[in-house]
């Protein structure tokens, strides 16, 4: 399969860019990508337009199976990213790489009917209209959900309907279709942290936007896995308090101060059970607790809250340390604060709450900047989008 794209790469004439730059997200897809972009092609031939695959897989199956469809369809580019990875920041990295002033999204697994887009497009010539959404939930029929997972997504539906007052069928959805301007509106304000990109979307903008819709059911998956698992619906959580406070409340540190509760009935345990069986001083009880809470904080942190930065291996263990030292002035401040309260006739229990309070502000405050190097905690979408490496794709002659 040869094809002919007059938009694909390199500076062109602006009435040569292309129409529509979609942006395909992979994770360990090499099975399923080549389908995925035959597919694609077919339906937008007659239609400018270019296909930007963004791709965090470990290993390299899925990039050289990209290159191979590239070789001979030059509208395809590859784009290898190293550093955080996540499918709400990779499609921002796409986006800020992309020319058309049309930009789609649709994932790589087959799931998503690449045969609306022609539909969506023409639905979205309507000036009026912002985004175009492929919702599964438009009108009565099939979602391609079952169980738990459809439940799960229409309660998220409304989730997100009473959190932030945006009326759409599929706010969840990932295969939509935008105008460049609408993206240019929302982008300085994106989290870009998680997997629900296009609920990023919807509030991120100085206003609502107008939307269309348009119904689809998820189809069998060809290839890969489902990312959807409890840490999706945490993080959308985070990201719902993010734009419903207008971001005074960033998604990591909203992940962080939930990890951070947790962390605190860890610290209680601990501390009663120091106190109460071994008899420990509340000085040496309160280290025994801080020490257990912030090993507990540190696993689910790099597993949630940092997990586009995911420490493994020795890393983790450095990491760990790493965590030890920077939460050294955390814990200093809980031993003053708590053993103060503590001289002061309150109580163990309101003592060590207090404590644990303090050094938790201060251990988010150090966390991101040593630990999980990389970017501010509140995971700014510009700075993930830096990172990128572009791999120029040379057309086979």
């Amino acid at each position: 399969m040869r094809c002919e794209n007059p938009s694909s790469g390199g500076s062109m004439p602006a009435h040569d860019r292309p129409e529509l730059s979609l942006v395909i997200c992979t994770l360990n897809e090499a099975d399923s990508i080549g389908p995925v972009l035959r597919e694609v092609e077919a339906v937008l031939r007659g239609v400018r337009h270019e296909i930007l695959v963004v791709d965090d897989s470990p290993d390299e199956a899925t990039a050289n199976a990209v290159r191979a469809f590239a070789a001979l369809c030059p509208a395809v580019r590859l784009v290898r990213r190293s550093g955080p990875r996540g499918l709400a920041s990779a499609a921002i990295a796409g986006w800020d790489e992309a020319k058309g002033e049309v930009l789609a999204i649709m994932d790589g697994d087959g799931q998503h009917e690449a045969g609306l887009l022609p539909a969506m497009l023409d639905m979205l010539a309507d000036e009026a209209t912002d985004i175009v959404i492929a919702s599964r939930y438009l009108r009565k029929g099939p979602s391609g959900l079952t169980g738990l997972r459809d439940v799960g997504s229409r309660l998220a539906t409304l989730a997100t309907f009473v959190t932030l007052g945006v009326y759409s069928s599929d706010p969840l959805s990932g295969f939509f279709v935008m105008r460049r301007s609408w993206y240019e509106r929302a982008r300085n304000r994106l989290s870009g942290v998680g997997f629900k990109i296009l609920v990023d979307l919807l509030a991120s903008g100085r206003r609502r936007p107008t939307l269309s819709e348009v119904r689809t059911a998820l189809r069998p998956r060809i290839g890969g896995e489902s990312k959807l698992d409890a840490r999706v619906v945490v993080e959308l959580l985070a990201l719902l308090v993010e734009k419903r406070t207008n971001g005074l409340i960033p998604t990591r540190f909203c992940l962080f101060a939930m990890i951070g509760a947790s962390g605190l009935g860890v610290h209680l345990a601990i501390l009663s059970l120091a106190l109460a069986a071994f008899e420990l001083p509340f000085w040496a009880a309160q280290a025994a607790a801080t020490l257990c809470a912030m090993t507990t904080n540190f696993v689910l942190n790099n597993a949630l809250t940092f997990r586009d930065r995911r420490l493994t291996g020795r890393n983790a263990l450095r990491g760990l340390l790493t965590f030890w030292i920077c939460c050294s002035g955390g814990a200093l401040v809980s031993e003053i604060v708590g053993s103060s309260l503590d001289g002061l006739g309150l109580g163990w229990l309101l003592a060590g709450t207090a404590g644990a309070v303090s050094a938790a502000l201060v251990n988010y405050a150090a966390a991101g900047r040593a630990t999980w190097r990389g970017q501010s905690l509140a995971g700014s979408a510009r700075e993930t989008s830096a990172v990128l490496r572009s791999v120029p794709i040379t057309p086979a002659e």
